[in-house]
């Protein structure tokens, strides 16, 4: 089971066709120290039912899901971005 933060900064670029292209994030870590990682590669979960993702996390169709590779200490490690259509709020989950 994956980690979930909830206080996560999103950078993104918002396309004409109304889809959305996240770029970088950040988090602050355990010494209260904010940490960027830039976005290397992403695929978009497109799913419209209700289910679990790998991570434990119960999504829909309000929630959009971002599998992302980001590059730490040289080794690739794959992240998965939740944007809440609604709330409009990210979640990450390392």
């Amino acid at each position: 089971m994956s980690k979930i933060n909830s206080n996560v900064d999103v950078i993104c670029q918002h396309n004409a066709d109304g889809t959305i292209m996240p770029m970088r994030f950040r988090l602050m870590n355990e010494d209260g120290i904010y940490e960027t990682y830039t976005i290397k590669g992403y695929r978009q979960i497109l799913r419209k039912d209700v289910y679990t993702t790998p991570d434990g996390v119960l999504t829909d169709r309000r929630e959009d899901v971002f599998e992302c590779r980001v590059l730490v200490l040289d080794v690739y490690h794959t992240v998965r971005l939740y944007f809440n259509k609604i709330t409009c709020k990210w979640r990450v989950a390392i």
